[in-house]
C-alpha cells in the first residue's frame, strides 16, 4: 500500500472514517520527549497515542483488532518520528484486515512546518 504525503494528510484532518495512530511513546506524544532535531514536541491535533510497544504484545489479528477497536471501514493514517516504527505498525495494522497507510514524513516532517496543527 502507497504511504501517505504530507499534503494528502494536512488536507484530510478531521476526514469521518479516517484515524491517525501516533505510534510513538506516550511521552513522545505528550510533547515532553523527543527527538532534538524537531522544531516542535507534540503531536498532530486530532492523533491518538497508541504506542507500538502495545501493538507488538498482540499476539493475534484478534487482539489487534481489540486493542485498536475501530469499525470496519475505518482507515487508519499511522506516523512516528521518522516513519520506521509507523511502517511496522501499518503491516501489523495491515495483517489484521485494518485499511492502513503510513506517513513515512512522520513528526520529524510535520514538526517543521509552524502552521500545521499540533499538540501542545
Amino acid at each position: 500500500m502507497e504511504d501517505i504525503a504530507l499534503d494528502e494528510l494536512r488536507k484530510r484532518l478531521g476526514e469521518e472514517g479516517l484515524v491517525i495512530l501516533d505510534v510513538r511513546t506516550t511521552q513522545e506524544f505528550a510533547g515532553l520527549a523527543g527527538a532534538p532535531c524537531d522544531p516542535r514536541q507534540g503531536h498532530i491535533d486530532g492523533a491518538r497515542n497508541l504506542p507500538l510497544d502495545r501493538l507488538l504484545g498482540c499476539r493475534s489479528a484478534g487482539d489487534v483488532r481489540d486493542l485498536v477497536a475501530l469499525p470496519e471501514g475505518t482507515e487508519i493514517v499511522a506516523y512516528c518520528h521518522s516513519g520506521q516504527r509507523s511502517a511496522f505498525a501499518v503491516q501489523v495494522f495491515q495483517g489484521a484486515g485494518y485499511h492502513a497507510r503510513n506517513y513515512a514524513g512522520s513528526w520529524h516532517e510535520w514538526s517543521r512546518d509552524p502552521l500545521l496543527p499540533s499538540v501542545p
